[in-house]
């Protein structure tokens, strides 16, 4: 994302269709930024994979299925609080009741839907997981960072994730997809 060598350099001024090139300082932040994450989630990926032969994605919508009423949501719901596509919650749903982790329900008054249920099996490995991921998120972020950095990072990232989700009709966002 640095100018090309012909690109106008940072302070310069660019034609009005030129890109708005990222200075130095910004560069340094959008690379460390995109290590981090990268890092993050191999990490968390890697740890999950160990003590639960899951990918970090599975675990996050076992998460989101025990924090729901009666442990189930509907698929779209499901999709949507997890930021991904329809066809990549699918098949990830598809991989978890091969597990016996999550079984689908009709929605009885939506032909169309369905819900994803979190079963007694997928309840319990989600909470035999859980205090090995947590200490994974603790080492790899929260004991790196002071409670003012914490509290910045939080800001942060809401107020990323927040732009990046329009309100208005034809937002363009995965669980739309």
């Amino acid at each position: 994302m640095k100018a090309p060598a012909s690109a106008p350099t940072p302070g310069s001024v660019a034609e009005p269709h030129e890109p708005r090139w990222l200075t130095d300082e910004e560069q340094r932040v959008w690379r460390s930024f995109m290590e981090g994450v990268t890092l993050l989630d191999d990490h968390l990926d890697r740890q999950l994979q160990r003590d639960a032969g899951m990918p970090h994605v599975y675990y996050g919508l076992l998460v989101k299925l025990a924090e729901a009423p009666r442990r189930r949501l509907r698929m779209t719901e499901l999709a949507m609080l997890a930021k991904i596509t329809r066809s990549r919650l699918s098949h990830a749903i598809a991989r978890l009741e091969k597990n016996g982790w999550v079984c689908r329900e009709d929605c009885p008054d939506d032909k169309r839907g369905q819900f994803a249920v979190l079963t007694d099996e997928g309840h319990k490995v989600l909470r035999q997981t859980a205090p090995g991921h947590v200490e994974a998120v603790r080492q790899a972020v929260f004991d790196r960072l002071t409670r003012e950095q914490q509290k910045s990072l939080g800001e942060i990232m809401r107020i990323v994730a927040e732009g990046l989700q329009p309100a208005e009709a034809g937002a363009d966002l995965p669980w739309l997809r």
